[in-house]
């Protein structure tokens, strides 16, 4: 089974920027789509951003659409989720995911499709 560790993550001002890694136990150039998902003690599980690990094709939610990024590190094996220009609604526990795929489209946004999950991270961004 994939295992994945979370680090990372922080408090920060509105505006300001923070990098999250993830660092799973299968090479991340296989194929596999990696992201990460974010919640709120108020809100259900939110996708955030994805990359298909064999093409390094990504996709993001509306909500973080041109603010974050994802990158990929194959000398360490480590996914990076950089954010920038970081809200309030931002604030959450982000979570790295990973789950087999071989298909031809972006990577599913549903949590349902990840069966490999890391421990979460918090990220706080202050008003």
């Amino acid at each position: 089974q994939v295992q994945l560790v979370d680090s990372g993550g922080g408090s920060v001002q509105t505006g300001g920027s923070l990098s999250l890694a993830c660092e799973p136990t299968i090479d991340i150039g296989s194929s596999y789509c990696f992201g990460w998902f974010r919640q709120t003690p108020t809100k259900e599980r939110e996708a955030v951003g994805f990359i298909y690990g064999r093409s390094s094709r990504t996709n993001f939610a509306d909500s973080v659409q041109g603010r974050f990024a994802i990158s990929q590190d194959r000398s360490s094996n480590t996914l990076y989720l950089q954010m920038s220009r970081l809200r309030p609604e931002d604030t959450a526990v982000y979570y790295c995911a990973a789950g087999y795929y071989s298909g031809a489209d972006s990577c599913p946004t549903s949590a349902n499709y990840y069966y490999s999950w890391g421990q979460g991270t918090q990220v706080t961004v202050a008003s």
